[in-house]
């Protein structure tokens, strides 16, 4: 109901009531003075995702604070030494690329202008050449023979490279081909088959898309093993996405989930640290429900990096598993205030004490992790023990509802989750390195725009696992999907693990 406007005549006269009644309206002002900056905020947010830019940086962040405010300024990131530059508009070209030699000599006319001629070296020039892609035919003959044996007669024939799909007559090239264009490159199957059509073959889109289907299915067989391989991992990532799904007999989309998770780290071993090599796994789920990762996660005993979702709490309640923060949820909630501020304020100002954590980090990143959590034990530590204590101090003036108070309440509320990553240096500030792998699934969203079964979630998860884990393991998905659908139709089931795209 609005409020309504009180005369003179209805102000109470006692000064006792008169007080009781400038305190009620000072509330009612500061309740309706916390829901319009809760609206601006949504509307600041709502109006950033639709139209603004993705970057969460701030116009001069680095000059959000006057000399006479005596806050920290982080300091200027390290110069990094560059050997060689190349001319804008001239890529280096790989020395590993293959090359073809063009010679060019003088004519014969030319040659006969001068007297004596003698060859003293050669002048050289590259230039980058494309050759499109082309469809060919692959003939299998298989010899048949007449064969006798023991006063027998028979026929034998010699055995052919199994299909990777029977009755299909797609080679492994062609479905590698589909897959990557449709899970790397984010390619929908109606561009794929204007590309096939260009080249003089017609491949429907429903074909294109059983042989997606199909091969994702074929693959899921080494899905067991990467699982077991990235559960070894010192350190676990989580986080889900979006996906929506339409299924038949609906006129409209559902949300469906793909939950998220990355294995990584190092351990020491005879006194060196030892890479454990990195995978992500996507599964497919219905709902967000917390339930799913406590499945997954059911036996794994080690770090967890993740948001502050109140689903996750379950995972911790054993012991086994153990919490850290994430640094880039924190900032983002101060982010979205401060991109909306006209005038630099508090958010702006906590935006600059995460720098400086960030700052130490970028000066740390190559380094080994007992170099790291030196690093962050001298360095870090400090800067984080004043940090907390400016968020106490100014978290009290702040009214309870709005944006401010809740990023001030979520940064303190889970201070011990996000401070420990100073404790070991395999540890990171943050989850962007889960983050980084979701991209590509927002990435392929935004093309294909959704899942039109079940399946096809399931298959989109079995695929952005395994070329997830190929990228990180700077694997070239192409040449290791064509040489794993060759070789996994008639390879030994318990070896399967040899084929998964790690780093060896």
């Amino acid at each position: 109901m609005p409020p309504t406007a009180v005369t003179a005549a209805q102000l109470p006269v006692e000064p006792g009531a008169l007080q009781a009644f400038a305190l009620e309206q000072n509330r009612l002002a500061c309740v309706l003075w916390e829901q319009l900056e809760a609206l601006q905020h949504q509307i600041a947010q709502a109006n950033r995702a639709r139209f603004g830019v993705s970057s969460e940086r701030i116009a001069g962040q680095a000059e959000l604070f006057d000399a006479a405010a005596n806050l920290p300024v982080p300091p200027e990131p390290a110069r990094v030494p560059v050997t060689g530059h190349s001319r804008k508009g001239r890529p280096a070209l790989s020395k590993d690329l293959p090359r073809t030699r063009i010679e060019y000599d003088l004519d014969d006319e030319q040659k006969a202008v001068f007297d004596t001629l003698e060859r003293i070296g050669e002048e050289r020039s590259e230039t980058l050449h494309y050759e499109p892609a082309r469809l060919t035919v692959i003939e299998h003959i298989r010899f048949k023979y007449a064969a006798k044996k023991d006063g027998e007669s028979t026929i034998v024939s010699a055995s052919a490279q199994p299909s990777p799909l029977p009755k299909s007559n797609a080679s492994a090239g062609l479905l590698a081909n589909i897959l990557v264009n449709t899970y790397v490159d984010h390619l929908p199957l109606n561009r794929q088959e204007m590309r096939y059509a260009r080249h003089g073959v017609y491949l429907p889109r429903a074909t294109l898309c059983e042989w997606k289907l199909a091969a994702a299915e074929l693959l899921e067989v080494l899905l067991p093993p990467l699982r077991a391989h990235q559960l070894q991992a010192p350190r676990m990532h989580v986080d889900d996405t979006t996906l929506p799904l339409l299924e038949k007999g609906r006129t409209s989309t559902r949300i469906a989930r793909l939950w998220g998770y990355l294995g990584a780290g190092q351990r020491e071993e005879s006194g060196a640290w030892v890479d454990h090599p990195p995978a992500v796994v996507f599964e497919f789920a219905e709902s967000r429900s917390g339930s799913h990762p406590l499945r997954y996660l059911q036996k794994y005993k080690g770090y967890l990096q993740a948001d502050a979702y109140s689903g996750h709490q379950a995972l911790y309640e054993t012991g086994d598993i153990v919490e850290v923060g994430c640094w880039a949820h924190c900032r983002r909630r101060f982010f979205e205030i401060a991109k909306a501020q006209g005038k630099p304020g508090l958010a702006a100002q906590a935006l600059q004490w995460i720098a400086r954590l960030y700052a130490i980090e970028s000066r740390i990143r190559e380094h080994t992790p007992d170099i790291r959590y030196a690093s962050r034990q001298t360095e870090a530590l400090p800067v984080l023990a004043e940090f907390r204590q400016w968020l106490e101090g100014h978290a009290v003036g702040l009214l309870p509802q709005s944006p401010l108070a809740k990023a001030f309440g979520y940064a303190l509320r889970h201070w011990q989750a996000l401070v420990r990553y100073t404790d070991n240096g395999i540890l990171l500030p943050d989850n962007n390195a889960l983050e980084r792998e979701i991209r590509p699934i927002a990435l392929g969203r935004a093309n294909w725009l959704f899942a039109a079964s079940p399946r096809g979630a399931k298959a989109a998860a079995t695929m952005y696992s395994l070329l997830g884990t190929a990228r990180l393991n700077h694997i070239e998905p192409y040449a290791w999907l064509k040489n794993t659908l060759d070789k996994l139709p008639s390879y030994p089931a318990s070896r399967v693990h040899e084929l998964l795209p790690l780093a060896r």
